[in-house]
């Protein structure tokens, strides 16, 4: 399984579920964004190893949002035949051009072959369903991104760090006292109903347990 998470951007609800099922199931990561502006929104607080870009979207198009995704490879998925706008997108930063409808063994080997050489995440952090980078600062449930604050993903990085461990409370602020300023014992509580809800509305279920006046852990 690779853990390669792939954006899809594109408007069409039918063609964009189709590419997220097919995409999980070979084991990617799936971003997903609905028009030109949603994928730049989105981009800047998350990076993809790889973007799938429509070139007909409301709002930005795919031709304004391409300059924009500078250093992560980008195929274009367009139903436009046009041999100058394909050239034209190449040389602008697109990795390849695939005309629709593909086929999608075809698309898989493009996506394949373009992370062939990218950088291995290997300090990906994994407690069930749950991955993290730490790197990237990214988390995902099953796949699927969580988009977090820089404080909620400190608080799970610990609790992962720690599978089976009541983390006390003191000994958790005291470690995000290293990486983030805006944790004090008034607002731990806060961070963590807030996480413990982006993990559940992801699918995650009830991930964090509160153990009464010590702390908190990960549920096995």
């Amino acid at each position: 399984m690779t853990s390669a998470v792939i954006a899809v951007v594109d408007d069409d609800v039918y063609i964009g579920d189709m590419l997220e099922e097919l995409l999980r199931r070979e084991g990617y990561g799936v971003l997903r964004a609905y028009s030109g502006t949603e994928a730049v929104l989105l981009l800047e607080g998350r990076r993809p190893d790889l973007v799938l870009l429509d070139l007909m979207l409301p709002g930005l198009s795919g031709a304004e949002v391409l300059p924009r995704l500078d250093g992560i490879p980008v195929i274009v998925l367009s139903a436009r035949t046009d041999v100058e706008e394909k050239v034209s997108l190449l040389l602008s930063g697109a990795v390849d051009y695939l005309t629709k409808p593909f086929d999608t063994r075809e698309l898989l080997a493009r996506i394949a072959v373009q992370l062939r050489g990218r950088t291995p995440r290997g300090n990906l952090l994994r407690h069930g369903c749950l991955t993290l980078d730490p790197e990237r600062r990214e988390a995902a449930v099953g796949g699927a991104a969580v988009r977090l604050t820089r404080t909620e993903f400190s608080i799970l990085k610990l609790l992962i760090q720690n599978p089976g461990q009541v983390i006390p409370k003191s000994r958790m602020l005291d470690q995000l006292s290293l990486e983030t300023p805006d944790c004090v014992e008034s607002s731990l509580k806060v961070h963590v109903s807030n996480l413990r809800r982006k993990l559940r509305e992801a699918g995650g279920g009830e991930m964090i347990e509160a153990v009464w006046g010590i702390g908190f852990k990960l549920a096995e």
